[in-house]
């Protein structure tokens, strides 16, 4: 079966918050035609209407839809009804939290089966270890991806460098597709996620939030 993901390839994340001068469609829809011309090979999407906006890029796109809470930590697409309109929106791959945290919304298997049986449509599961993964792969995700370590709360650490461990410990043990994401800030920490045998790899910040860009550029100089 061929896979939307391109073995290898960069997927750029395409997201902004609400408080964020570049949130809303027209700028998202913007950055993934500016990633495709850059040579992306896959655009990650927050809610339908982004979603809808980076399909004009050409490329296959992983859909999410953040929901959050104060009561619960999950809060990517925790819901079928989320995963819905996302395949309306025309997403190719639906992105969910597919880790054992408390959440509102249904269980990542019976997300996982309605993705692929009822809408016919890819996996994409966010999780933060290596059981997890496992528990992801086993329950019939596309892709296992490692979004979530250093994000939950047996997973939180000091330093900001990717889950190298994380990336290698999967690869080693399950043949569901390895996707790395989180912290790759750099092109060489991309190159040694994919050389810890990630099939592709997830950046969003370092790419296309020019906010965070620029702050880390002030905090050097004042530094």
């Amino acid at each position: 079966m061929t896979l939307k993901l391109q073995r290898r390839g960069l997927v750029v994340s395409c997201q902004a918050r609400a408080d964020n001068p570049l949130h809303g469609a027209l700028f998202m829809g913007a950055m993934a035609l500016a990633a495709r011309d850059g040579g992306a090979a896959a655009i990650r999407a927050n809610g339908a209407d982004d979603v809808r906006a980076v399909k004009a890029a050409g490329l296959p796109v992983i859909g999410i839809d953040k929901q959050f809470s104060p009561d619960v930590p999950v809060y990517i697409t925790p819901t079928l009804a989320a995963c819905d309109a996302l395949a309306a929106a025309g997403a190719d791959v639906i992105g969910i939290d597919a880790t054992r945290r408390a959440r509102r919304g249904d269980a990542p298997e019976i997300l996982i089966r309605h993705i692929r049986e009822t809408l016919g449509l890819e996996v994409f599961c966010d999780i933060a270890t290596c059981e997890e993964g496992i528990a992801a792969a086993q329950m019939g995700a596309t892709y296992v991806a490692t979004t979530l370590s250093g994000y939950t709360d047996d997973t939180r650490r000091d330093d900001d460098l990717p889950d190298y461990a994380l990336i290698e410990a999967l690869s080693a043990r399950i043949e569901t597709p390895v996707i790395a994401e989180g912290r790759l800030s750099t092109p060489e920490r991309v190159r040694r996620a994919l050389d810890c045998g990630a099939y592709a790899v997830v950046v969003g910040t370092a790419i296309t939030n020019p906010r965070e860009i620029t702050r880390g550029f002030v905090r050097q100089i004042e530094g």
